[in-house]
């Protein structure tokens, strides 16, 4: 029902398989199974993710896991009632996202350059350089997920236009612009993959995607990119643990709105269903706020001394 009725990734059904395997050993361990709990016996399970030292976010995500699953037994009358519904999960706090200064992205994308750059034509070490370089380009031009990044199909290559079509969660397909550096490191990657051949893997494949690897999927995985990133920060002088696709997804929305960009807008971009996810971006502007304030408020010190220097 999630994959076929609301289009849930491979990630998505694969991260409620294994929260509910979780709650079913636990459980087992109970003397019941996971289809025939109580309400008692789920708190139990709740209690047992505190006691292991599950943070608030990851009990919540899994209690949400346990609910999706029991709404579906009741809708489906495999149930004559949904054991979730009395209870009650962690208290979280929403985390501020972790991002980049601009100048610290800059220094990623001019190491990427760099190396791109240093790299002999036609050599294993020249596309993966230009690969990283196309990847990092892309994704603070785009602020696309890391799982729609690796998974964009060659066609993109022929794309005249300064759109590209991207399919998000739920399969839902949007268009993102794409800047002048990114189409060029694009470009220049392209030229090295049609040179290069890519990996060895059967021709279809080869061509399907733009960023083809020797993977189960046929393309580039999220954790094989992480680590190439990790690696780049390091040696752009920036502490790896800083950086990760995510945060520079996080880095291309708050950059967006410190400049002035409307929260619907940078909704639209980041493919987010609900404007709530993308009002988390908004904690950057408060700097920018709280002068603006200052400089132009008519009570304002700043603005009366300008008054007087008039």
């Amino acid at each position: 029902m999630m994959a076929v009725e609301r289009g849930a990734s491979v990630n998505t059904t694969d991260a409620y398989r294994r929260d509910l395997d979780d709650a079913g050993a636990f459980l087992a361990g109970e003397g019941t199974s996971l289809t025939e709990a109580t309400t008692d016996s789920l708190r139990a399970y709740v209690a047992d993710l505190a006691r292991r030292g599950f943070a608030p976010s990851s009990q919540a995500r899994r209690l949400s896991s346990l609910r999706q699953f029991f709404g579906f037994l009741y809708a489906e009358n495999e149930r004559g009632d949904d054991p979730t519904g009395p209870l009650e999960g962690a208290r979280k706090t929403a985390p501020l996202p972790k991002i980049l200064s601009e100048d610290e992205v800059e220094r990623l994308l001019a190491r990427a350059e760099d190396e791109a750059d240093a790299a002999e034509d036609g050599s294993g070490a020249a596309l993966r350089a230009k690969r990283l370089l196309a990847l990092v380009e892309l994704l603070y031009a785009t602020g696309m997920r890391v799982s729609e990044l690796v998974s964009l199909p060659r066609s993109v290559l022929r794309a005249r236009g300064r759109v590209i079509a991207v399919t998000g969660k739920g399969n839902k397909e949007r268009m993102v612009p794409v800047g002048e550096r990114a189409r060029d490191a694009l470009a220049r990657f392209g030229e090295a993959l049609r040179i290069g051949g890519g990996p060895a893997a059967a021709a279809d494949e080869r061509q399907r995607w733009l960023f083809p690897a020797l993977s189960e999927s046929g393309h580039l995985t999220r954790q094989a990119f992480a680590r190439d990133l990790k690696a780049l920060a390091s040696r752009a002088a920036i502490a790896p643990a800083r950086v990760s696709p995510h945060v520079l997804r996080h880095a291309f929305a708050s950059h967006l709105l410190q400049n002035g960009a409307d929260l619907r807008a940078v909704q639209e971009l980041l493919g987010h269903s609900d404007i709530s996810t993308t009002q988390i971006y908004t904690h950057v502007l408060e700097a920018r706020l709280i002068q603006l304030v200052a400089d132009h408020h008519p009570l304002s010190e700043e603005a009366q001394q300008h008054a007087g220097k008039a």
